[in-house]
């Protein structure tokens, strides 16, 4: 490292971690690069808001440009990372070699369907803003075929929603998708009864939210069966097809199947050539850096880390994504200065991580949440998950944007958001006759 030059920070990711990371390290005496393969931040918590048509992209999404645009020492990149060579201190953008002298690995994690990749094009998961207006679009799709179907078992089947996977993702979508057709599609359809549509929640584990206490967990359940959800408890998903998803030996005919029981690290931790776990997260050292490389950190979903307070591993959470950028931005701008001050770095200190409580929505005033000792559930427990979310969004506009629009749906009933982006041909196995709507055979008017 050069006396005269500062050094060089890249930070890979542009999600919670890397964020706070650059805002922890403003004023730093180095030069500070974010790189991120998307230009905006997505507030990942509410996709499934976006999935399920009562936000719009906009709404929980902000340009990285803007948020860092007060970071002044801070240059945001578009670009997305192949390899890194530990070795060299190199990254690798494509055919770009980039020097660092500091690293920052905070690139998040990707779906996990336990060796059986097929599935991902037949049951999607839900990580970025494509993620979920492909949800979305294939939700309002499956009504729109059901309108049109000749064969009551076919439509059956295009109102038969299964989600994989019980934790807050899954429980929080299956009951979405069930208040969508219960309480604001019935006025928009004349052929078919919304109200009948079927929403399965299979969760493979033998209780919702594994995470979370015994009694919230139960609660969870209680609400979402009250809503009409079909909740399975220990059912193994054994294989998914474009007709729908088979249970142990039991075929569940569903047009929609939707992934929500897994995940797994960024593929670039197996470029670093260092020990991951079995989710591929990378193994680091108490102060979040890769043993045997004290330049490189990682945090947020891409690290294995343990809290020194608690000794229990770090959850992939937000909260834990933030108080991980949090932590090594100012862990590097304290040690910096030092060195730039003449001065010995100071001893670094270990991550610990503190618990800010859980808190998942199942539906309209149905919510669980744990805040250390204390449980909550119902209309408390909802409200307070929606002041939490709203605080956790990085923008005012989005924070603003959000509440307006949680209001209006809370009022009405309504689900502004329903807009079908891309695709849009129907799946119609026996078109009903219908003068309005001509068969796929036939030219329109």
């Amino acid at each position: 490292m050069s006396q005269t030059t500062p050094p060089r920070i890249i930070i890979i990711g542009g999600g919670f971690a890397g964020l706070h990371a650059a805002r922890a390290l403003a004023g730093a005496p180095a030069q500070v690069t974010l790189a991120d393969r998307r230009n905006h931040h997505v507030f990942q918590p509410l996709l499934y808001q976006v999935a399920t048509a009562a936000l719009s992209p906009a709404d929980i999404a902000s340009p990285i440009r803007h948020v860092l645009r007060k970071v002044r020492n801070c240059r945001v990149v578009l670009g997305e990372l192949t390899r890194v060579d530990l070795a060299r201190r190199q990254l690798y953008f494509e055919d770009v070699a980039v020097e660092y002298d500091y690293l920052i690995l905070a690139a998040g994690a990707t779906h996990s369907y336990f060796g059986r990749d097929d599935w991902a094009p037949i049951a999607p998961g839900l990580k970025t803003l494509e993620d979920a207006t492909e949800l979305r679009r294939r939700i309002l799709l499956a009504f729109e075929s059901a309108e049109y179907e000749g064969s009551e078992d076919s439509r059956r089947r295009a109102l038969t929603f299964a989600v994989v996977g019980g934790g807050p993702t899954g429980v929080e979508l299956a009951g979405a998708i069930k208040e969508i057709a219960a309480q604001t599609m019935p006025a928009d359809f004349r052929f078919i009864d919304t109200t009948t549509t079927r929403v399965l929640l299979l969760q493979g584990a033998d209780r919702l939210l594994p995470s979370y206490p015994p009694d919230l967990s139960e609660r969870a359940r209680r609400d979402l069966e009250t809503m009409g959800v079909e909740v399975r408890l220990n059912a193994r998903v054994t294989d998914i097809s474009s007709e729908g998803v088979r249970v142990g030996e039991e075929f569940i005919p569903a047009s929609n199947v939707f992934w929500a029981a897994g995940v797994r690290a960024s593929p670039i931790s197996a470029t670093l050539g260092v020990p991951l776990d079995r989710s591929g997260r990378v193994i680091v050292a108490p102060d979040l850096s890769i043993p045997g490389h004290p330049e490189v950190f990682v945090c947020g979903d891409l690290a294995a880390a343990t809290s020194a307070g608690s000794g229990l591993p770090v959850p992939g959470v937000a909260q834990g994504a933030i108080q991980a950028g949090t932590f090594v931005g100012s862990l590097l701008s304290r040690e910096l200065d030092a060195i730039a001050r003449g001065k010995t770095a100071p001893p670094r200190p270990a991550f610990s991580y503190f618990d800010k409580g859980n808190m998942a929505t199942i539906g309209r005033g149905r919510a669980v949440a744990q805040i250390g000792r204390l449980h909550f559930a119902g209309m408390l427990a909802w409200l307070l998950w929606g002041l939490v979310h709203v605080m956790f969004l990085v923008s005012f506009r989005n924070r603003i944007m959000v509440m307006l629009s949680w209001f209006w749906n809370y009022m009405i009933f309504s689900r502004d958001a329903r807009l079908i982006i891309g695709n849009s041909r129907l799946n119609i196995t026996l078109p009903r006759d219908d003068p309005v709507r001509p068969r796929p055979t036939e030219t329109a008017a």
